[in-house]
């Protein structure tokens, strides 16, 4: 039984051994190329300029473009923003996802109390 076990491996180590071959070196190949240098460049100019020809509006060139908003009104809205102290507050940026205090709106109410 041993015997027989011995030279099943020994049958697989020489077939994986005669399976097992490198591949050789041929070294650097070089080029034969029928096209001169200015040829290509020329050709490559000519890619360069033709654009993206699988894109999707690639043949369609510039596209109109017309706005429904007022100028005035998103200017409004940027300059609000802009002056917003809050509006750029995340608080994924902060410890633990946490606001700290400071940074919270307040929630007093600054109208005028009766002194009792």
């Amino acid at each position: 039984m041993n015997a027989s076990k011995i030279l099943a491996a020994a049958a697989l180590s020489l077939l994986a051994a005669a399976g097992a071959q490198a591949e050789t070196y041929d070294g650097v190949h070089t080029v034969n190329s029928s096209v001169s240098r200015a040829e290509v460049a020329s050709q490559a100019v000519v890619a360069a300029r033709a654009g993206n020809e699988y894109g999707d509006g690639a043949t369609a060139g510039a596209q109109p473009f017309t706005s429904t908003a007022n100028r005035a009104t998103i200017q409004a809205e940027a300059v609000a923003k802009a002056h917003d102290p809050f509006a750029s507050l995340d608080r994924r940026a902060f410890y633990r996802d946490e606001v700290p205090q400071a940074y919270k709106k307040p929630s007093v109410s600054f109208t005028r109390q009766a002194g009792l």
